[in-house]
């Protein structure tokens, strides 16, 4: 896994005065994902309020860049003390050219080094299941739907109707089924739902 010294500043809700570190980030296969701290971070293509990057997990954004060599990695509008992996600290001296820290301005810290790859991998499969049809598909009309839409739709809608808790949500869902499954009979396919 690809590694490198960055400097990553929490944006969301501190303009720039949030919390910064200079730290080891690791790059995923894809380089898509950074990792740091135990969180993960992915790009966010030039749409953030005041970041580059987000937090996969609260959505935070924050400022993820190369160390500058002059130590001006704050905005210079920006305050608050930049904590410094341990680990590399004589890697990020080498870089900025100097025998110690400015105690003012850094503080040595530990971080979470244990990368939450398990934990990202989950949340971005669940992210991805419903994207292979749209979710607005529950709003269009049976004759609307490709076969593969209504069949998908009606397996939801199953699901649905077996976890609500509510009878009169569970008699919508089982109505908005039996429209879909008519469709299909309409269309001369047999459906899931006719065995539930």
């Amino acid at each position: 896994m690809r590694t490198e010294i960055k400097y990553l500043e929490l944006k969301s809700g501190f303009s720039d005065n949030g919390k910064a570190w200079i730290g080891l980030v690791s790059f995923s296969k894809s380089g898509k994902t950074i990792y740091f701290d135990g969180k993960a971070f992915q790009s966010l293509n030039g749409m953030g309020i005041s970041g580059n990057y987000f937090d996969l997990e609260s959505g935070d954004e924050y400022w993820i860049s190369g160390v500058k060599k002059d130590m001006t990695d704050r905005h210079k509008f920006g305050g608050g003390k930049i904590f410094v992996e341990k680990r590399i600290l004589s890697d990020y001296l080498q870089i900025v050219g100097k025998s110690e820290l400015p105690k003012a301005d850094y503080e040595l810290t530990e971080v979470e080094t244990e990368k939450p790859i398990e934990r990202i991998n989950e949340l971005e499969n669940e992210k991805a299941q419903p994207t292979e049809f749209d979710s607005d598909l529950h709003f269009k009309n049976p004759n609307e739907l490709t076969n593969e839409e209504v069949e998908f739709v009606i397996a939801e809608l199953i699901e649905d109707e077996k976890n609500v808790q509510f009878n009169k949500a569970r008699r919508s869902y089982k109505k908005k089924r039996l429209e879909l499954e008519a469709e299909l009979e309409k269309r001369g396919i047999k459906t899931l739902g006719n065995n539930v």
